[in-house]
Parts: C-alpha cells; sequence; structure tokens
C-alpha cells in the first residue's frame, strides 16, 4: 500500500472526502474482483482484460499499487496466451486484493 498517495488524496480533497473516495473505491475494488473472478471462468478474455485494467487504475487511484501489479501481471498473462500461469496469477490477485480490502478497512478504523 502506498501511504504516500492515500496522503496525496487527503491533501488534495481534505479527510472527509478522501474518506469517501477511499471507500467507494473499496467497494468497486471488491466488486471488480469478483468480476474478474467470474470472468475468468466464464468470460472471454477481451472482457477479463478490460476488467483487469479497470481494477489496476481503481487499485492506482487509492494507492494499492500491488494489486495494481498483479493485475497487470494478470494482462500479461492472457497476452502471453499461458493459462497455467493465468490461474496462478489470479489466484495471487484474490489473495492480494483480499488482504489490500483488509487493510484498508483496518486503516478506516483507525481514522474513525
Amino acid at each position: 500500500m502506498d501511504a504516500a498517495q492515500l496522503e496525496t488524496l487527503c491533501n488534495e480533497l481534505g479527510a472527509h472526502q478522501a474518506e469517501d473516495v477511499v471507500c467507494r473505491a473499496m467497494e468497486e475494488l471488491a466488486l471488480r474482483l469478483c468480476q474478474v473472478q467470474e470472468l475468468a471462468i466464464n468470460g472471454p478474455r477481451e472482457d477479463l482484460y478490460k476488467g483487469l485494467k479497470a481494477l489496476g487504475a481503481i487499485a492506482d487511484q487509492i494507492g494499492l499499487c500491488g494489486v495494481r501489479q498483479v493485475s497487470q501481471d494478470v494482462m500479461g498473462c492472457i497476452a502471453d496466451g499461458d493459462p497455467v500461469a493465468e490461474a496462478a496469477t489470479l489466484a495471487r490477485l484474490a489473495r492480494i486484493g483480499e488482504r489490500s480490502l483488509t487493510a484498508l478497512w483496518d486503516l478506516q478504523d483507525l481514522s474513525v
């Protein structure tokens, strides 16, 4: 997690608005993580790729560099046509996404 990104949000928007942005981003991130998993199983690869790109952008907005990087790694696996690496990297994305959301939630608890 990039604490500097969260600090930048607070400085630019103020603490209350920054918290709103982070809350909305967390909700969207959780939704996108679920959608990505569903698309990985049932969806076309093009839609999965687009979903991963959107997921990475949301993660980047709130300083979740690890989520952004792993989503890019999965996109690379799709581009390379490597289904084994794609499955492994998607599993890593699910783990890091869950940990990141938990860490943000814990930070929110500290600020309240």
